[in-house]
C-alpha cells in the first residue's frame, strides 16, 4: 500500500514499544509472569495462587502489577523490577531484517516500554539494535505511570523533546495507541507476533472496525516491511 506512505513524510521521531512489538513476547513473558507471581507472593506472605489473583487484578485496575503494588502496599519498585525482568533471553530470536529496517529510518529512534529501563537495554542489546537508538524510556522514567496513562506519554515527550505531531508511535496494544493519537502521534498497531495461524503477513493496511479505528492509523503484521517502505518514502528523491 505504497500510496499511503507519503503520510509519514513529516516524521522525525520513531517511537517503539518493546514487548510484542520488536520481538515476540511469548519467548519471555511466561517466565516474567512466573517471577512476578513469586515476588508478589513473597512480598505479601501469601501462596502463589492468591498472588496470581492479586497480580491480575492489579494489572486490570492499575495498568501494571507494579503500580498496584506501589499504590496498595507502598512497595518500593526497585526490587520488583529487577526480579521480574532478570530473565533468560537466549530464546528470543534476533531479526536482522528488522534491525536493518530501523537503521535505514531517517530521524531519531526510541524504545518506550512499561517494563524497566534495564529490561529495555538488555533486550535492545540482544536484538542488535541498541546502537541504532537515541534513547530508552522505562517505567522509572515516567514516575511509574504506565501506558495508557496520559502522564506517561507526556513524560516521554518532555524527556526526549519529541513533538507528537512529527512522530509515529508503534505498539501492539490498541489501548496504548489511544492517548498517543490524542496527543497527535501517527499510530501503528503492530500485530506481527499475534497473527492467527494461516493469516498472511501484510506490511500495511488500514484498520478495520475490529482493530479499534479511528485512533489507529495503520495496522501491520510485518513491522520490518512497514519500516522498509516508510524509509523509502523518506529518501530525498521521494518514491523508490
Amino acid at each position: 500500500m505504497a500510496d499511503t506512505y507519503p503520510e509519514l513524510a513529516h516524521v522525525t521521531d520513531w517511537v517503539f514499544d518493546l514487548d510484542n512489538t520488536l520481538y515476540p513476547a511469548r519467548t519471555v513473558f511466561p517466565e516474567i509472569d512466573r517471577r512476578m507471581t513469586q515476588f508478589v507472593a513473597g512480598y505479601l506472605g501469601i501462596d502463589e495462587e492468591a498472588a496470581l489473583a492479586i497480580q491480575k487484578d492489579y494489572y486490570a485496575r492499575h495498568g501494571t502489577t507494579l503500580k498496584g503494588m506501589m499504590d496498595a502496599h507502598g512497595m518500593a519498585p526497585g526490587g520488583f523490577l529487577f526480579h521480574v525482568h532478570e530473565v533468560d533471553l537466549s530464546g528470543v530470536p534476533r531479526c536482522d531484517l528488522l534491525a536493518g529496517s530501523i537503521a535505514r529510518l531517517e530521524g531519531r529512534k526510541y524504545i518506550y516500554t512499561n517494563g524497566s529501563k534495564r529490561h529495555a537495554d538488555r533486550m535492545a542489546t540482544h536484538l542488535g539494535i541498541d546502537h541504532l537508538l537515541d534513547g530508552l524510556t522505562g517505567i522509572e522514567d515516567t514516575r511509574y505511570h504506565p501506558k495508557p496513562d496520559l502522564r506517561s506519554y507526556m513524560a516521554f515527550c518532555d524527556t526526549h523533546g519529541v513533538d507528537p505531531d512529527r512522530a509515529v508511535f508503534f505498539d501492539d496494544m490498541s489501548r496504548n495507541l489511544r492517548p498517543a493519537h490524542e496527543l497527535g502521534f501517527t499510530t501503528v498497531l503492530v500485530r506481527s507476533h499475534d497473527r492467527p495461524p494461516g493469516e498472511p503477513e501484510r506490511a500495511c493496511h488500514r484498520p478495520d472496525g475490529g482493530e479499534a479505528a479511528p485512533h489507529v492509523h495503520y495496522v501491520t503484521t510485518d513491522l520490518a516491511a512497514f519500516l522498509e517502505r516508510a524509509a523509502a518514502w523518506k529518501k530525498p528523491n521521494g518514491k523508490e
